[in-house]
């Protein structure tokens, strides 16, 4: 039976950050993700998590500038140094929230890049991170994203992202599979499912093309939920959507599953 995580950048977003994390708990959620927790003292977030009764299922390492439009560095020759100092802050932060998994975004590359480079340069950032975490009993996921959210993005397909695992060889290095990511890029998506289950550690769900709730749009989640049961996965499934109006009045789809 799947269980899912919040994704407290996304939903409840008519709450104050710090108050997502009850108002997550009282809609029925045992986890909680993020895009990023640094704004914030770790020690807060634990205790508002604690408080809540709520576990941390996920977030990412620090992106680079977000507000200059960077979405990671990991793939970013020229960046290694960023993206060490990313990885221990994260560790960080995953130690005090005791969080198992981490993030580690691709990064944008320019159009003129040399992918060559960029690949040789995300495979050794990529070793580094999976070293530094394992000392903290800490995964690190890589997802691939669609290009038309984000343009340029380095890693766009399950495929690609198997490959690159299989590359760099770290047992605690996994797939992030982000259902809505895979819909709009590839498809078939009970194929893609089963075919990367064993390299999958976190799953995420939105409705396609909207983003919007599970049960809006194109995905029939209901079937897609049993296939994700049926290959073994009982991780958390992260809850990745921009809800149509207020959260909880959308969260209808969730009751059966609670």
């Amino acid at each position: 039976m799947p269980r899912f995580a919040a994704n407290l950048s996304m939903m409840f977003v008519e709450y104050d950050f710090l108050d997502r994390f009850a108002a997550a708990a009282d809609a029925g959620f045992k986890a909680v993700e993020y895009l990023f927790p640094y704004e914030y003292p770790a020690e807060e977030l634990a205790r508002r998590m604690e408080r809540a009764g709520l576990e941390q299922a996920l977030f990412n390492l620090p992106p680079g500038d977000w507000a200059k439009a960077e979405r990671g560095l990991a793939a970013l020759p020229g960046r290694e140094a960023d993206f060490a100092r990313a990885v221990d802050q994260a560790i960080a932060y995953a130690q005090v929230l005791r969080c198992p998994k981490l993030h580690a975004m691709a990064g944008i590359l320019p159009v003129t890049a040399d992918r060559a480079a960029a690949r040789r340069t995300y495979v050794a950032n990529l070793r580094h991170a999976a070293d530094r975490a394992a000392a903290a009993g800490v995964t690190i996921l890589i997802e691939p994203i669609n290009t038309r959210d984000i343009p340029g993005y380095f890693l766009n397909r399950p495929s690609e992202g198997r490959e690159i695992i299989e590359e760099v060889g770290a047992t605690n290095l996994a797939l992030q599979f982000d259902v809505y990511h895979c819909q709009i890029m590839v498809g078939d998506l009970a194929t893609q499912i089963r075919a990367h289950a064993d390299v999958t550690g976190h799953i995420q769900i939105a409705g396609v093309p909207e983003r919007h709730e599970p049960d809006v749009g194109e995905i029939n989640y209901p079937y897609l939920f049993d296939v994700i049961d049926q290959t073994g996965y009982d991780g958390w499934i992260g809850c990745e959507y921009r809800p149509k109006g207020e959260t909880a009045d959308g969260l209808g789809w969730l009751k059966r599953w609670l």
